[in-house]
């Protein structure tokens, strides 16, 4: 089990304030394209900060903006105390040297061996060669490349590009690393490993990371808040545990819902009611409140049969939640009694209804 970072606190290393950009019509006819539209955003020295939203959400430009190869059209983006909108190109190579990205499609050099693009940083940096051997030792033990140090890129595997990448990216010594997508080409136990490498940079090495993905799993697994963008603008911003557990925005329900159910589908309900008699109840479970434990004592001690018939319990950095679906059967009075004193204790809802909840109450 992956235990629970602590969220950093204090100032900001990175804040935008009102930040808005607007990409003017292509055409005459065409019209303007607004990619933020004013966006309040903070980002604390040493968390990890996942991004999501869907293609044309603004992501992509959030980025471009904190390393500054774009610019807003209107509000201010500071970095570690500089307000990178307004800096000339000398002042924001110095910034930049302070960042590192990591891309989806890894952007190696073909040309170069590994060794070779972890020297590519340092060369431009204007690190002294005498420090490149040291350094890119350092980085290729880290990463846990140390044996392809002589390897060209076409000879790795997508896998061991991206710790290229990272690589190549911590090469400067940076505070902040960018992260755009940088697991999307990759297999699932490959994207476990790659997630397994970028926790140990932001815990081992104090890096923030701010990290764009739509895959809601690596989010869950890495982040300790979630920014959800639809628009160009933030529509929720919150712990990852909170988000997970009990999303608020309409965006952000569906972003969850690809990795944790509610209860069944439309379909898969009339399937369950055919085959299971009763009552159905949906009860949602978060840390810290009634165990199911507790659940199954008060319809055990009411006479009432339950049936786990769907869901599960899901994991986000040690704490647990889940929505788990029973089929209630017995007395009537003692299944609505059942219902109403368990709805005290957590959430419960009619499965099939777009709210349509039995109980809406929560315990305290």
């Amino acid at each position: 089990m992956t235990p629970t970072p602590s969220t950093p606190s204090g100032d900001p290393l990175i804040r935008l304030a009102d930040v808005s950009r607007v990409f003017p019509a292509r055409s005459r006819q065409g019209a303007a394209v607004t990619a933020l539209d004013h966006v309040d955003l903070d980002v604390r020295a040493g968390e990890v900060l996942g991004v999501v939203g869907y293609s044309g959400a603004g992501k992509s430009t959030l980025l471009r903006l904190v390393n500054a190869l774009d610019r807003p059209t209107s509000g201010t983006v500071t970095v570690a105390g500089r307000e990178v909108s307004s800096l000339s190109e000398r002042a924001l190579r110095e910034v930049r040297r302070d960042i590192g990205m990591i891309f989806q499609q890894f952007n190696l050099f073909s040309s170069r061996t590994v060794w070779g693009n972890i020297a590519y940083p340092l060369t431009v940096a204007g690190v002294p060669k005498e420090r490149h051997r040291e350094r890119i030792s350092e980085l290729l033990h880290f990463v846990g490349l140390a044996d392809k140090a002589h390897a060209h890129v076409e000879q790795l595997s997508g896998g061991q590009k991206q710790r290229v990448g990272i690589a190549r990216a911590l090469a400067t010594d940076p505070r902040i690393l960018l992260a755009d997508e940088p697991t999307s080409a990759l297999d699932p136990q490959t994207t476990g490993e790659v997630l397994a490498l970028l926790r140990r940079v932001n815990e081992e090495l104090g890096i923030t990371i701010v990290l764009i993905s739509h895959e809601m799993e690596v989010v869950r697994s890495l982040a300790h808040r979630v920014a959800v963008m639809e628009a160009g603008r933030v529509v929720e911003l919150g712990d990852t545990y909170d988000v997970f557990a009990a999303p608020q925005h309409p965006a952000t329900q569906r972003f969850v819902s690809t990795l944790v159910e509610k209860g069944p589908e439309p379909r898969a309900l009339g399937r369950l009611r055919e085959r299971h008699p009763g009552r159905m109840v949906t009860l949602s479970f978060r840390d810290g409140a009634a165990s199911p434990a507790d659940v199954f004592a008060a319809f055990i001690e009411r006479g009432v049969t339950f049936e786990l018939v769907h869901g599960g319990v899901e994991d986000v950095h040690g704490r647990t939640f889940g929505h788990l679906t029973f089929a209630l059967t017995g007395d009537p009075a003692a299944v609505a009694d059942a219902v109403s004193y368990v709805a005290t204790l957590v959430e419960v809802s009619a499965p099939g209804t777009a709210d349509g909840p039995d109980h809406r109450t929560e315990a305290s």
